[in-house]
């Protein structure tokens, strides 16, 4: 089967339905991730595929079905679910292997795959390997079967109530599902851990109607933050459209960013666990976090930005919490170890519920610093990488750097990160200062930097 290989990318596969992705090439791909399954392991395998709530949903997630088992393997239909409730499934089943049909916060015009096995998350090389045994059409073929098992999504409400209620008074929350597949979970979650919960937009509908569920654009938390101060509520939280990322604002209705939403569930962690815990974050948070983390007796772990990343290095590190600015939020230690969204919500307000209320006092410690938002510049995919790396070596003769990904140069009063995306042509920059004149010289010398290796920013 020809396909385009530009939808292989580091982190799942993905797509425009009906023009990359159809039917075929779902029945295409099941085989092929069968069959990379079965080398690994084996034996035939099992694989659990669950899809969000996207129109397209259902028939791509037949096709990976039915492609499992043209490929002698035996696929279990798990149902309309969060992916974080997919992963679940992957653990609880007995299965090898999990799949989630999710467009995740892509436009609705997309969709994808995202794909887990033994645990362990299925990436980089993982997904260019299954894109070479479509090409080479070395696809295994045999007799498999499907089946169906419905009872994971309860699982999963299950999974995170008992882990994280009953909480020790009544919270008032507004969640914002976006419409997006959450909508099927989130009020029995949060409620069943004893919050009092006002859902906004908690209607599963796939079109995403009143706006797109991605919570780490600002737009879309509007009908958010205008809700909470209305109806009074201590706090507001935002899934996005598969629930694994969460967005936070407090009582006022300002946004707290992931970087501080891992410094709340860091905290609470040390109230759990105690101190001397590795908590792992990703090269686009704020230094703030790191002097939190270490005020708080914790041991703060910068590392690469990419959810797979991050919970290979969370396993690797045997670290019971990690999260990316992004709103990936991971838990092991009495979880799982995967990124989690409603779990992150769930352990969130029971850590409010601990204090008088509401959050914004929880932060009230933390420095106030100038930002900007993630910036995003144009950069061809064969130039991407180049450029970061001359940046390396041309900061590191005025400046101490880091390279854990990209370069994140140490200004004199703040820090400047310039990386290559992973799944777009684009260099992401992302800034930090401690007043906004330092904020703009240090943004100013990397984009004037950017613009003589004719890079526009």
């Amino acid at each position: 089967m020809n396909v385009p290989a530009v939808i292989f990318r580091e982190y799942d596969v993905r797509g425009i339905v009906g023009e990359q992705l159809t039917p075929d090439f779902a029945h295409t791909l099941g085989r092929a991730f069968a069959t990379a399954v079965r080398r690994r392991i084996g034996n035939a395998p099992r694989i659990a595929v669950g899809r969000d709530n996207r129109p397209s949903g259902e028939a791509l997630a037949r096709g990976i079905r039915e492609g499992i088992a043209a490929a002698g393997g035996s696929a279990i239909d798990v149902g309309q679910l969060p992916t974080p409730a997919l992963y679940l499934a992957e653990r609880q089943l007995g299965v090898d292997a999990g799949l989630q049909v999710t467009g995740s916060h892509n436009p609705p015009e997309f969709n994808g795959f995202k794909m887990v096995v033994g645990g362990e998350a299925f990436f980089g090389g993982d997904i260019q390997g299954l894109l070479r045994l479509i090409q080479r059409d070395e696809l295994d073929a045999g007799e498999g079967a499907t089946g169906a098992d419905q009872t994971v999504r309860d699982r999963y409400v299950r999974a995170v109530v008992e882990r994280n209620g009953p909480i020790a008074r009544p919270v008032k929350v507004v969640v914002d599902c976006g419409n997006g597949v959450a909508s099927l979970v989130a009020e029995r979650v949060l409620s069943g851990i004893g919050a009092e919960v006002v859902p906004l937009y908690c209607e599963s509908d796939g079109t995403f109607p009143n706006h797109h569920p991605d919570p780490t654009v600002l737009e879309n938390l509007r009908d958010l933050q205008a809700t909470v101060r209305r109806v009074g509520a201590e706090l507001g939280i935002g899934f996005d459209g598969d629930g694994d990322r969460i967005g936070l604002v407090d009582e006022t209705g300002r946004v707290v960013y992931g970087d501080h939403i891992l410094l709340l569930l860091a905290r609470d962690l040390v109230r759990r666990a105690g101190t001397g815990h590795p908590v792992i974050f990703d090269v686009k948070c704020s230094e703030t976090l790191r002097t939190g983390l270490e005020q708080a007796g914790l041991r703060p772990v910068m590392w690469k930005t990419g959810h797979s990343l991050l919970k290979a290095k969370m396993k690797e590190m045997r670290a019971p919490l990690a999260g990316e600015m992004s709103g990936h939020m991971f838990f092991a230690g009495d979880y799982y170890g995967f990124d989690d969204a409603l779990f992150a919500a769930a352990r969130l307000i029971a850590f409010l519920a601990g204090t008088p209320g509401p959050l914004s006092p929880l932060l009230a410690d933390v420095p106030r610093t100038f930002t900007t938002p993630e910036l995003r510049v144009d950069c061809p995919d064969d130039r991407k990488f180049p450029v970061v790396e001359a940046a390396a070596r041309h900061f590191a003769e005025r400046y101490e750097v880091l390279t854990i990904d990209g370069v994140r140069m140490i200004f004199p009063d703040g820090w400047g990160l310039l990386r290559a995306s992973n799944t777009q042509p684009v260099l992401v920059l992302r800034f930090e200062a401690s007043s906004e004149a330092a904020l703009v010289a240090y943004r100013g010398e990397v984009e004037t930097w950017l613009r003589s290796q004719g890079v526009t920013a």
